[in-house]
């Protein structure tokens, strides 16, 4: 059986990390993982004959050469080897988690520290145990920073991802409920996205802190040990630096730094400016110039349907159908409810992974529905059903799956509209965009 060290230099002579036998770079590292409909251990000498220098197993009967490499687990070698890399990078490592707004905060850290530094930054939603491994995987001596993007969807994931990560850095971008099934309630949620906090608490490291996010600053004061707290404001609680001023978010957020230039993101709504706030405030710590980091977060496009607008013929459709949870569709909604334009249509699809208080989430949304002037609204999906008794039906229409939708948008197609389509991944709402112009 393989030691870390001499599998650390086997991983040396090798191009990269490779999982996906249908995917194998030439001279890679291939790892067999394992799921509960697979075992790439069968897959170990395909690996080799497509390309991989060396494939990485834990089951002894598929060892037939010397390029494949015996493990005990396959998974906790990838971690191990991954912790062992991350040992060796003598170099910032910042960790984001965070209920919502992570992938985006992620994005404009990283479009705001590569002004200044050779950066690496998780790519798409590699954030889970195995995606965080491959990302640090990927980082070589050429980088100066590394911004690792952590999911979570029960207590405990954070303080896994952090032990294989060792990050000098943390932010917490919010919290919120989101994988309210897996964390037990919005108590675990805090809990579990404060396991960053711990073990940079406990590893005397630094946390970025935004003070107007009270469970957050709450969380970061109720620790001990921590090398540095860096606070700052997107309120107007002047004990605190506040780091650029909101003009406005509507439709794209403007705003404006402390000397009164003046940036136009391209990203909608007031959660993202205490994103973009956040990065800012993070650049600066790190010595990029204020107007620079500004610039660089107003230049950043949002895309993989993030709060994106997108044109269709007439129609404007925000899309934001990458994910959905109760704080995140609150916060979309009340947003497009004070967009200040003409005709408006919202497409919701169910939130996903909220347990025991999955039908009770769904009537809240559909009570803040009710509040709401809408021309019209389009619910999709069976946990929707629950939305749907709290809203007068003349401007509803429910739809028990998103094939019903398409056909009534190509029978009923909109125009001069500003749409809003958002649910959760496993919604695909992305589906009804060749449907809307």
């Amino acid at each position: 059986m393989i030691s870390l060290i001499d599998l650390y230099q086997k991983f040396r002579e090798c191009s990269g990390i490779s999982t996906d036998t249908r995917k194998i770079p030439s001279d890679s590292l291939f790892f067999a993982l394992k799921g509960p409909n697979f075992d790439a251990n069968l897959f170990a000498e395909q690996a080799l004959k497509k390309g991989a220098k060396y494939a990485v197993v834990d089951d002894i009967s598929v060892v037939t050469n010397d390029n494949i490499l015996l493990v005990e687990d396959g998974l906790q070698a990838l971690q191990n080897l991954a912790n062992f890399h991350a040992q060796q990078l003598d170099i910032p490592f910042i960790a984001l988690t965070g209920s919502n707004g992570k992938t985006t905060t992620k994005e404009l850290i990283n479009s705001i520290l590569s002004t200044k530094f050779k950066t690496y930054a998780t790519v798409g939603n590699l954030n889970n145990h195995i995606g965080v491994p491959l990302t640090i995987l990927a980082i070589d001596e050429t980088i100066q920073l590394a911004i690792i993007e952590m999911g979570a969807n029960k207590q405990g994931d954070i303080r896994e991802l952090v032990e294989i990560c060792e990050p000098t850095h943390g932010f917490i971008t919010n919290i919120g409920k989101a994988h309210l099934e897996g964390f037990g309630g919005l108590e675990g949620v805090t809990k579990g996205k404060g396991e960053l906090f711990d073990w940079l608490a406990e590893n005397n490291q630094t946390v970025f802190v935004n003070v107007a996010c009270y469970p957050t600053y709450e969380m970061a004061m109720e620790r001990q040990s921590f090398k540095e707290i860096i606070t700052f404001t997107t309120d107007t609680n002047r004990r605190f630096q506040t780091v650029i001023s909101l003009l406005h978010d509507s439709p794209f957020v403007v705003f404006t730094d402390p000397d009164g230039g003046y940036y136009k993101s391209h990203l909608t709504g007031i959660y993202n400016f205490q994103n973009i706030a956040a990065a800012v405030r993070i650049g600066q710590y790190f010595g990029v110039e204020t107007k620079t980091a500004c610039q660089a977060a107003a230049d950043y496009e949002p895309t993989n349907n993030r709060s994106q607008f997108i044109e269709k013929d007439s129609n404007n459709v925000l899309m934001d159908a990458y994910n959905a949870n109760p704080s995140s569709m609150s916060a979309a909604i009340t947003y497009f409810n004070e967009l200040k334009v003409g005709k408006k249509m919202v497409i919701l699809g169910d939130m996903f992974e909220l347990g025991e208080e999955s039908v009770e989430e769904h009537e809240a949304l559909g009570k803040l529905l009710a509040t709401c002037n809408f021309d019209k609204i389009l619910l999709i999906g069976p946990l929707m059903e629950n939305a749907l008794k709290e809203l007068p039906m003349m401007k509803v229409l429910y739809f028990p799956d998103k094939f019903g939708l398409h056909t009534w948008l190509q029978d009923y197609p909109q125009n001069d509209t500003y749409i809003l389509v958002k649910g959760s991944r496993g919604m695909g709402l992305e589906s009804v965009l060749p449907f809307l112009g």
